[in-house]
């Protein structure tokens, strides 16, 4: 397993101190919010007259950054789809590391474009199954999970399934966004709304 995405690759060890974050799922407001900034992230760099932003070495690209988000957001609805069907799950983050699978997502997406249209409809789905779709005791299974980061084991435990899903909004997605916009040239002027207004 490889991960090229060294220094920006965004893994929050999940709150495990027993405080009820059973609104913060039930609001998928901030998840949304999460896809929103990383899907105008993708199209502000695929706007950016460069095609294929080269990364600094040891890190993704752009369209690689995006295979490893839709992977996980894979993942994150195969658990809980789990969940919903009344069966035992794992969750494991390491296939998302894989540069190998990574290419072959890229390929089968059809792209860039094709990775933007996955990841706004897998949104979808996350979004409901973290809301209404699923109900508190199903949110609170606890789920055996390995999270790995840049070859680093972050977590090995159970977590329950409400914040593998808010780690998303908490910590992956704003990352993979941030990770987005420093492929652009240094001075880049942003769109309205982002985090900042130039890229550092």
């Amino acid at each position: 397993m490889s991960s090229h995405s060294k220094a920006t690759c965004a893994i929050q060890t999940p709150d495990l101190t027993g405080g009820s974050r059973e609104d913060d799922i039930t609001d998928t407001t901030p998840l949304r919010d999460a896809y929103r900034a990383l899907l105008d992230a993708a199209a502000t760099v695929a706007d950016s007259g460069d095609p294929s932003p080269v990364p600094p070495p040891g890190e993704w690209n752009a369209d690689q950054i995006l295979a490893h988000v839709s992977i996980v957001n894979a993942i994150t609805i195969a658990a809980a789809c789990a969940v919903a069907s009344g069966a035992n799950t794992t969750y494991d983050n390491r296939i998302a590391h894989d540069t190998w699978t990574i290419e072959r997502i890229i390929a089968r997406a059809g792209g860039n474009l094709g990775l933007r249209d996955r990841i706004r409809v897998q949104a979808d789905a996350l979004c409901a199954l973290g809301g209404q779709a699923l109900s508190e005791a199903e949110l609170d299974v606890l789920v055996p999970t390995l999270l790995l980061s840049n070859d680093t084991l972050q977590v090995d435990q159970q977590v329950p399934l409400r914040d593998l899903i808010a780690g998303l909004a908490e910590a992956e997605l704003p990352g993979h966004a941030k990770q987005l916009l420093s492929l652009l040239p240094e001075g880049t002027v942003l769109p309205e709304g982002t985090a900042t207004a130039t890229t550092p």
